[in-house]
């Protein structure tokens, strides 16, 4: 019961920050386009679109690397709930969902 309230409370609280850091960057890219329009900054929007395309392929590689993750089935399944152990992960992961879809 309690790994389902902690699964509860780390969704909800992922759920704002997230909110809270999109507001954030759709402000500031908001800000950035203000600033082109009356001509006060100059952007490179190709060259920002670079770099967050490299970000990105680094990102996704970063997530092949993780075991189980990238579809290869060459860890074995013991191994896994080994680790993080059945109850644990069932009820934390319900409790999550809980909390990042009501907050």
């Amino acid at each position: 019961m309690r790994y389902l309230i902690g699964g509860v409370l780390i969704g909800y609280a992922l759920k704002k920050i997230i909110n809270i850091v999109a507001i954030i960057a759709g402000f500031f890219l908001a800000t950035l386009a203000y600033l082109q329009y009356q001509q006060i900054a100059n952007l490179n929007w190709g060259k920002l679109q670079t770099i967050s395309e490299g970000a990105l392929i680094t990102l996704a590689n970063a997530t092949q690397q993780i075991p189980g993750f990238d579809g290869n089935d060459n860890v074995p399944a013991e191994l896994i709930m080994t680790n993080l152990g059945i109850p644990l992960t069932g009820s934390l992961a319900i409790g999550f969902t809980i909390g990042f879809m009501k907050g």
